[in-house]
């Protein structure tokens, strides 16, 4: 369990002793690594499948100190998925840089690194103050890739990120104080064992400060009215930096959905689903918001960084009706959308790089959102054939970098907009399905419910419009371009992260059983708490034995 954490950290300090110019050096060491963390990542999930109770969660003591004095790392299999999900993004995202942008500034690889190390530690944690540090490990490191091959735009978008971020990590440690103040802990399952015995004058201060926690991890996970930074931070990064901030949002994710099921379950007394109705509709309102910036915007990095927060809106919004089978929809919808998003931008930056000469193979740095090949700017000649009854455009060849770029396009529209047959179109029909039960006898759907099932169709709907509008004008404009170079390495990550969301298509029946299996198991938090507190130190030795002397008898 401690690998995750400790293969990113010592290769990144290996790669600071290497000299800037050592590109494959540092490239070689760097994937090897990361490779292994993938196949770590695997191992740990496969074994998170296999217990039941709680022999299903692994709990490591690194500093062997009992249970909630010391740090504790906790394996369950909501952690597991979501190693495994940023491990595979991290490879695609490695694979993809490796092609140019690892030389487009210093220190890439030691910052990725620091990066996986952060995002791993943030969900193997299990206390707060912990998870304080791996944020800032986390946000660290993305201050570096953000601004990583410079340009204006990224570092206008670089001091709004970080201002946000700063703002965020200072709420985290006063909310943090707070709780630490009224229970006299940090620790994840200790919390949720002294949770329900707090005396009823201190609840109101219990209560103020699990807020101020929560609105810095609704920032990170992109909430409206606090996302205002997302957009503008995301669509200015290199397209690899773009593709692992995608995980980010997935980190405020995760750590409400774990704070939410675990310190405010139905054993938490008067605290009980605390803040559940004002995450719904935050949710919501993020969702909206998402779905509108989708239809406004035309550049395909700005179109992938809404659907981020269409994402995260989506997500919110179910977390906060506190089901678990609409919880077990989201941790389905969650892995997916997480992968489209991280192959849209990956695939934004081949798109803006078309857009451009060929010769300078140099995506364009400019803010406005439009695009240069709009229908009513061309000069069509009279004798250009639209219509696909004219004979002139017959037998004319698709150059193959063209071809593979759409094809890549139609599939991340699909997932995107939630079309079938891809896993993005299964996601939101398990939620919908979840927020309509059809079963003789079940409760009348709640206003709340109706207006997530017109916002998810619609958010869907708004995706296919200006997704569909994009792609006309990069592929289907009669616009006269030459070939664009497209080297193996920059569409191989693509291919392969969309092809997992084929695969969660394929294996759809069984990525639903596992995520109902941990939706079943974060609703149930009594397994979380008693698995931390059986976790025992190992026995040490003492002075006088590690010495080898005599141990003194004790005087009467």
């Amino acid at each position: 369990m401690i690998a995750p954490i400790l293969l990113p950290l010592v290769t990144a300090c290996v790669l600071l002793f290497l000299r800037d110019r050592q590109h494959r050096t540092k490239a070689t060491i760097s994937l090897s690594a990361t490779v292994i963390n993938l196949a770590v990542a695997v191992a740990l999930l496969v074994w998170s499948k296999q217990g039941e109770g709680p022999s299903a969660f692994g709990v490591y003591l690194p500093g062997n100190w009992d249970v909630p004095y010391g740090i504790v790392l906790v394996l369950d299999r909501l952690s597991g998925l979501m190693l495994l999900l940023a491990a595979m993004v991290a490879l695609m995202a490695l694979l993809f840089a490796l092609a140019r942008w690892h030389k487009a500034g210093a220190h890439f690889h030691p910052l990725f690194q620091i990066q996986i190390m952060g995002l791993n530690g943030a969900f193997l944690t299990g206390d707060l103050f912990n998870l304080f540090v791996f944020f800032e490990v986390m946000l660290a490191a993305s201050y570096g890739l953000l601004l990583h091959g410079s340009g204006p735009s990224r570092v206008k978008a670089g001091l709004q990120y970080i201002s946000i971020n700063l703002a965020a990590s200072s709420l985290f440690l006063v909310g943090a104080s707070m709780i630490y103040g009224v229970t006299g802990t940090l620790n994840m399952a200790d919390l949720a064992a002294r949770i329900p015995d707090v005396a009823s004058a201190d609840r109101a201060l219990l209560h103020a400060a699990c807020a101020i926690l929560a609105v810095a991890f609704l920032a990170k996970a992109a909430m409206w009215p606090l996302n205002f930074w997302l957009v503008p931070a995301y669509s200015s990064a290199s397209a690899p930096s773009a593709a692992m901030f995608a995980l980010l949002t997935k980190v405020g994710i995760y750590v409400l959905l774990r704070l939410s099921t675990l310190l405010f379950s139905p054993e938490a007394g008067h605290s009980a689903g605390f803040g559940s109705e004002w995450l719904a509709w935050g949710g919501m309102a993020t969702l909206a918001f998402g779905a509108i910036g989708m239809l406004a915007s035309q550049r395909p990095a700005r179109l992938a960084g809404f659907s981020v927060i269409v994402s995260s809106g989506t997500l919110l919004a179910v977390l906060g009706f506190a089901r678990p089978e609409l919880t077990a929809s989201a941790l389905y919808y969650l892995p997916s959308s997480t992968l489209a998003v991280a192959a849209f931008f990956l695939l934004a930056e081949l798109m803006d790089r078309s857009r451009t000469d060929p010769a300078s193979q140099r995506a364009p740095e400019d803010e406005e959102d439009h695009l240069p090949f709009a229908l009513a700017d061309l000069e069509i000649a009279r004798t250009a054939n639209l219509d696909e009854d004219e004979e002139v455009l017959i037998g004319r060849a698709i150059p193959a970098t063209t071809a593979l770029l759409g094809l890549a396009f139609i599939c991340c529209t699909v997932l995107v907009a939630g079309l079938p047959p891809l896993s993005g179109f299964i996601g939101k029909f398990a939620m919908l399905s979840a927020l309509l039960p059809l079963q003789s006898g079940t409760p009348a759907v709640s206003a709340a419910s109706w207006t997530l099932m017109v916002l998810v169709i619609t958010s869907g709907l708004f995706a296919l419009v200006a997704l569909s509008r994009t792609g006309i004008r990069f592929f289907w404009a009669p616009m006269e371009r030459g070939g664009h170079m497209l080297r193996v390495a920059e569409y191989v990550p693509i291919a392969v992260l969309i092809g997992l969301c084929v695969l969660f298509t394929v294996r759809g029946e069984a990525v639903m059983r596992y995520a109902a299996a941990t939706a079943s198991s974060l609703y149930h938090p009594r397994g979380y708490i008693d698995a931390v507190f059986s976790a025992r130190p190992l026995p040490t030795a003492t002075n006088a034995e590690r010495l080898g002397v005599p141990v003194p008898e004790k005087q009467p």
